[in-house]
């Protein structure tokens, strides 16, 4: 039985990144990661806000980036009036007026030394303020807010978005709390997962989107794709679907997974939440196309990441997708060609390494004007 043992303890040295620049946009890269004493005094004296709209993928996202960078933050999901919903974070007239917290509360000065936001949403959020604490809080915002990124102190962005600006950090996939300490504790708390028979296969479920419709028609190659791996291979399937599955597509592939060895997971009737177990133990990963999140995540666990789609993908996600692919971190299913191995795409600790050294250098600056 795999046991997949080369997951490191916390306590071990883990690879670290660094960030290059190039062009004016700010590169994500693997190398050596510096910090210092006065980094973390400099979080500690701060406050965070993690700003989203409360959907699954972008909170994942800013709450990451906040305890990269050496903070508990202040979890808000925000709730926005007509018409500031549809047009943020364009619309700023009488705009602090129209956010509030979705459980109902305003949302009202100390503001924050920091503010991460992710989605348009929120995007307006962050933006207002920069502008109502007169430039003390350093807004970070990850996603293209489909405005001047000069709106912001930072942005972050996936490359395949292309978005223009000197402030603009570009990554190649979304950031995620995914690194050995993060897998070694979900292996702790997933221990009996170590009891599937043979090599584990996590199995990663989306839900169609304009790129590949996740459908009925979809699940019967996926499932074909799965039922000849374990014809020659054997092992488990541990699979999971998003809360965005369509019951349909769910209620399918319960059924058809019930032939084959392993776990399904839909909801609570079916206990805890195993995904993260599921990309601490398993072997390989196979992940539905549609979710950047998912297939970043994947991606960062260090194992081989595969990915099922019958029809071409269209849009920004094919570009995503055929880096992914280049850079050896993807491979279309049923691809079983010999890789080198390669070191996990984790962008996140580089990401904040970047933020944090800029922002000590603008400080010491500062420091140095009012002398």
């Amino acid at each position: 039985m795999s046991d997949s043992s080369d997951i490191a303890s916390p306590n071990a040295a883990a690879p670290s990144c660094t960030i290059t620049l190039e062009r004016g946009m700010c590169h994500a890269k693997r190398g050596t990661r510096v910090g210092d004493a006065g980094e973390q005094a400099m979080t500690e004296k701060e406050t965070c806000w993690a700003i989203s709209d409360g959907a699954a993928g972008n909170e994942r996202q800013v709450l990451a980036l906040a305890r990269a960078l050496g903070h508990v933050p202040r979890v808000l999901r925000v709730s926005l009036r007509e018409p500031w919903a549809m047009l943020a974070p364009r619309f700023t007239l009488a705009a602090r007026s129209a956010i509030r917290e979705q459980d109902g509360g305003d949302i009202s000065p100390p503001w924050p030394s920091l503010a991460i936001g992710c989605g348009r949403r929120a995007a307006l959020l962050t933006r207002l303020l920069r502008e109502s604490s007169d430039g003390r809080t350093t807004t970070i915002q990850i996603l293209d807010p489909r405005i001047s990124s000069s709106r912001f102190d930072y942005v972050i962005t996936p490359q395949h978005d292309a978005m223009p600006g000197e402030n603009v950090i570009r990554t190649i996939g979304a950031l995620n709390p995914v690194d050995d300490a993060w897998l070694f504790e979900a292996r702790a708390n997933h221990a009996h997962f170590a009891d599937f028979a043979g090599s584990r296969h996590g199995v990663l479920i989306g839900a169609s989107n304009r790129a590949q419709r996740i459908d009925a028609e979809y699940c019967k190659g996926l499932i074909e794709q799965c039922r000849a791996m374990h014809a020659n291979e054997g092992g488990s399937f541990l699979v999971t679907v998003s809360r965005r599955t369509s019951p349909d597509v769910s209620d399918f592939l319960r059924s058809a997974f019930a032939a084959l060895p392993g776990m399904f997971w839909a909801g609570p009737d079916d206990g805890d939440n195993p995904y993260a177990g599921i990309l601490a133990w398993a072997d390989r990963l196979i992940v539905t196309p549609d979710s950047v999140n998912m297939i970043s995540e994947a991606c960062a666990t260090g194992r081989p990441v595969w990915t099922y789609a019958p029809k071409p993908i269209i849009g920004k996600l094919a570009g995503f997708h055929a880096e992914l692919i280049a850079a050896g971190y993807l491979r279309p299913l049923g691809d079983t060609h010999p890789r080198p191995a390669i070191a996990p795409l984790r962008e996140t600790a580089a990401v904040a390494e970047l933020i944090q050294n800029r922002r000590r250098i603008a400080a010491e600056k500062a420091v140095r004007m009012y002398r």
